[in-house]
């Protein structure tokens, strides 16, 4: 779907407590969503069934919530919860291994609406709040959060847990510390390596294997590129164990796909005018890159090539100048937006919301439920979810829970 959605659930608290009641129910997990939920529904529970007091509250006034192209699975075997969750790449890549989510946080309205219409559940918002943690089930497996990197106050050159105070990681760290997951994976921008020459790694890495008691890998920077789709794209990954799990070793994934090129997720058929760009801001976009030559700078725009792989895709402009395709299919070239100039002949024109989506990896049912100003803005900030899938599969195979045969009959699938 490549339009807005028109929602009836109302993206705030009391849908993000409803939701995860619904997804979570019969199971020890909808424990902190039950007794807030049962009121704001104004039903309550006999020994045999939910009786609805009010004839108007039924689960028919929540579609939302039910029909959806990635629903839990039924029988999972591990729960997760996810932080910083966006449009829920983490999500797919962990529902795909057999995993099932508890709780998700996501404080952008717009990321909520994706969420909501592809897996049912409408996240809770600012995780800094006492108000937003209370929530998050007890005994969960793995935590998944791809936080924002922020530069640590190291006064005290003690450098740890109390000193990340003020910062997104900080709210991480708390809630390992207090619900103990038996697995943690983070995910950040290639520079948190390099951040403040080094000392905010420093920071992470001392919190989590020190303070927090965890086995914790050297992080790796992995490469989107590697595990099947076309876009360079480095992130660093961070993942942990809690030590009574007894894994003292982890390795990150191998390349499992060096082979896709954009072409591998170009529009099947001719695209709207409005992705083509003027003849005014094409020769724009010529200019300043000669000047930068000039200057012997290589920035501007890039032209992908049909064989090529993408830059990453990144929110603001540059992620869709540096990755500009020639696509002369386009028949109509009456523009149906404002523009200066006329629309190129060249075939020059942005890559369209879907040819991301296919960049990080999300299916073709995945629902784009926003204008497209937000869509690449979500698919921007969201994670590779093939180079997640891969590295969470090291991860959980490790995990005791899951050291059964059974296991490998869902890993083959997932893969497949």
């Amino acid at each position: 779907m490549e339009k807005p959605i028109n929602f009836k659930i109302e993206l705030n608290e009391e849908s993000a407590i409803v939701s995860h009641f619904f997804q979570n129910e019969n199971t020890k997990y909808a424990t902190p969503f039950e007794k807030t939920a049962m009121q704001i529904l104004k039903i309550k529970k006999s020994s045999k069934n939910i009786q609805v007091a009010d004839p108007s509250v039924s689960y028919g006034l929540f579609p939302e919530l039910f029909s959806v192209p990635f629903p839990a699975p039924e029988n999972p075997k591990f729960t997760f919860i996810d932080l910083f969750a966006g449009i829920g790449g983490f999500r797919i890549a962990m529902q795909n291994l057999g995993g099932k989510c508890v709780y998700s946080s996501e404080w952008d309205t717009q990321a909520q609406k994706t969420y909501l219409a592809n897996f049912g559940e409408v996240p809770f918002g600012d995780i800094t709040k006492e108000s937003t943690k209370q929530f998050i089930p007890d005994n969960f497996d793995v935590l998944c959060a791809g936080f924002p990197c922020q530069a640590f106050s190291l006064a005290g050159k003690k450098r740890g847990f109390e000193e990340t105070r003020g910062t997104l990681f900080f709210d991480v760290a708390e809630i390992i510390k207090r619900k103990r997951p038996k697995a943690f994976f983070l995910e950040n921008v290639k520079g948190l390596k390099i951040h403040d020459k080094g000392k905010t790694l420093e920071t992470i890495l001392n919190v989590l294997r020190n303070d927090l008691d965890y086995f914790v890998p050297d992080p790796e920077i992995v490469n989107a590129m590697n595990f099947g789709v076309p876009q360079h794209r480095e992130r660093i990954y961070i993942v942990g164990f809690r030590k009574d799990q007894n894994i003292d070793k982890f390795t990150y994934p191998k390349p499992t796909d060096t082979t896709k090129r954009f072409i591998d997720v170009r529009e099947e058929k001719e695209v709207s005018v409005k992705y083509y760009l003027s003849t005014q801001y094409q020769q724009t976009l010529y200019n300043h890159k000669k000047r930068h030559e000039s200057k012997g700078n290589g920035f501007g725009y890039e032209i992908i090539p049909d064989n090529g792989v993408a830059n990453a895709i990144v929110v603001g402009g540059m992620g869709r100048e540096r990755n500009i395709v020639i696509d002369k299919r386009l028949t109509n070239f009456t523009p149906i937006t404002k523009i200066k100039g006329e629309v190129n002949h060249d075939g020059w024109r942005r890559m369209t919301p879907r040819e991301w989506a296919r960049l990080q990896g999300f299916p073709d049912d995945f629902i784009i439920a926003v204008a497209d100003a937000s869509a690449y803005k979500q698919f921007g900030n969201s994670v590779a979810v093939p180079a997640i899938q891969a590295t969470a599969e090291q991860i959980i195979k490790r995990l005791t829970l899951l050291n059964d045969k059974s296991y490998d009959r869902i890993i083959k699938t997932a893969n497949r």
